[in-house]
C-alpha cells in the first residue's frame, strides 16, 4: 500500500469505527483556506473534529505525534469557520484516530486508537466563540 492509500483507507475504518461508536458523520475531508479536517461528526451533544493518522512504522513513535501544534491550530481554524455556518450550536470536541496498519497489502487495520478531547483551541491560546 502506498503511504496515499494508508491515509485513505485509515480515513475509511475511522469512520466505520465512529458510526459503530454511535456518531453520525457529517463531513469528510473539509477544506479551508487554513486546512482541512479529515472528518466532522455530531454524537447530539459535540461536534466532533477527528484527525486521522495512520501509519504502518512505529519507530518514530504514536501517530498522535504528528498532530503537531501548528496542525491542530489549522483543525482548529477550520473547525471555527464550519461552526460559523451551523444553525444547531453544539460544543466543539478535538479528537484524534491513530490507525495501525501492517507493513502488508492488507488494507484491514490491526488497531484503531480513538483519543477524545485529544487538544483544544484554549490550550493553543486560541479563543473561538462556537455558541455552546
Amino acid at each position: 500500500m502506498s503511504k496515499s492509500d494508508i491515509g485513505k483507507w485509515g480515513e475509511i475504518y475511522s469512520a466505520r469505527f465512529l458510526r459503530e461508536k454511535g456518531l453520525n458523520i457529517v463531513q469528510s475531508n473539509y477544506r479551508t483556506r487554513f486546512g482541512e479536517i479529515d472528518i466532522i461528526a455530531n454524537d447530539g451533544k459535540y461536534i466532533v473534529f477527528v484527525e486521522v493518522k495512520s501509519r504502518t512504522n512505529f519507530s518514530k513513535g504514536s501517530p498522535k505525534v504528528y498532530v503537531d501544534e501548528r496542525k491542530q491550530r489549522k483543525i482548529i481554524l477550520s473547525a471555527a469557520l464550519y461552526c460559523n455556518n451551523m444553525t444547531e450550536r453544539l460544543q466543539p470536541r478535538f479528537d484524534v484516530i491513530e490507525v495501525y496498519f501492517e507493513k502488508t497489502s492488507d488494507t484491514k487495520p490491526f488497531k484503531i486508537k480513538h483519543i477524545k478531547n485529544a487538544f483544544d483551541a484554549g490550550a493553543l491560546g486560541v479563543n473561538l466563540d462556537f455558541g455552546g
